[in-house]
């Protein structure tokens, strides 16, 4: 087998990707020309301060915001020239959101916070599995404000993957976690990644999580600063900040 052959599969190919927001007459760049790619089951860690540019780099990978100029692509679909449902399509069948704060429903059980999107996905693992595959079985019935701030994340995760997404981004997952608890979740993303196959990008400041990543982007002022590969993953255990 040749080595192009051997290349895992892009998933995302954004190139030169800008973003400019529009303050009056102040102008704010968030991105400058930004090039990159993230293979199918890859674990990508975008490092960089506040105000780096890894939260609008995301939320344009993810649909949630589009660039001012550049073009990202989704296999071989352009999401640059989707209106605004076939991009609100676009999430619902091919990504998960994992934020630094949970936005569970506070009315609903964990188990029905989970559900609500599996009611809408195509193909989803059952809600109950779903918390199985984060730890929670024993807690399914219970509501966000009889949970931890670590299990209630890890809810969130498991709402996240129960529609079987292709990539899973996160935004932040341990920002609001101490360091015990922000190692069980990472640890549940590493999981995912690993039996699921599911493509991961984890943006964060926390310099620390670098190790965990096949890949590390290094942002700042808006730009890629550095990319470096890591010869051998660390586990979650190994990691200390």
């Amino acid at each position: 087998m040749t080595t192009e052959a051997a290349r895992p599969e892009v998933v995302f190919q954004a190139r030169g990707l800008s973003k400019v927001y529009r303050m009056g007459e102040v102008e704010v760049h968030a991105l400058r020309d930004v090039s990159l790619e993230l293979a199918r089951g890859e674990f990508v860690v975008i490092l960089g301060p506040s105000g780096s540019g890894k939260s609008t780099l995301l939320n344009i990978l993810g649909g949630l915001d589009v660039p001012t100029s550049g073009t990202v692509r989704f296999m071989d679909h352009d999401l640059t020239v989707d209106d605004d449902a076939e991009r609100t399509r676009f999430r619902r069948e091919h990504v998960g959101f994992v934020f630094q704060f949970y936005n569970l429903i506070a009315s609903l059980t964990a188990l029905e916070n989970v559900a609500l999107v599996t009611e809408i996905a195509e193909n989803p693992l059952p809600p109950g599995q779903a918390l199985a595959l984060v730890g929670l079985t024993d807690r399914m019935h219970h509501f966000p404000a009889q949970l931890s701030g670590g299990e209630q994340q890890r809810v969130a995760i498991a709402r996240a993957v129960a529609k079987r997404p292709d990539v899973l981004l996160c935004d932040e997952p341990t920002g609001a976690l101490d360091y015990e608890t922000g190692v069980l979740v990472l640890e549940v993303l590493a999981q995912v990644n690993r039996d699921l196959g599911t493509t991961i990008g984890v943006i964060t400041h926390n310099a620390a999580i670098a190790a965990m990543g096949d890949r590390v982007i290094r942002m700042r002022s808006g730009r890629i600063a550095e990319e470096t590969r890591n010869a051998v993953r660390a586990s979650p255990r190994e990691l200390s900040w």
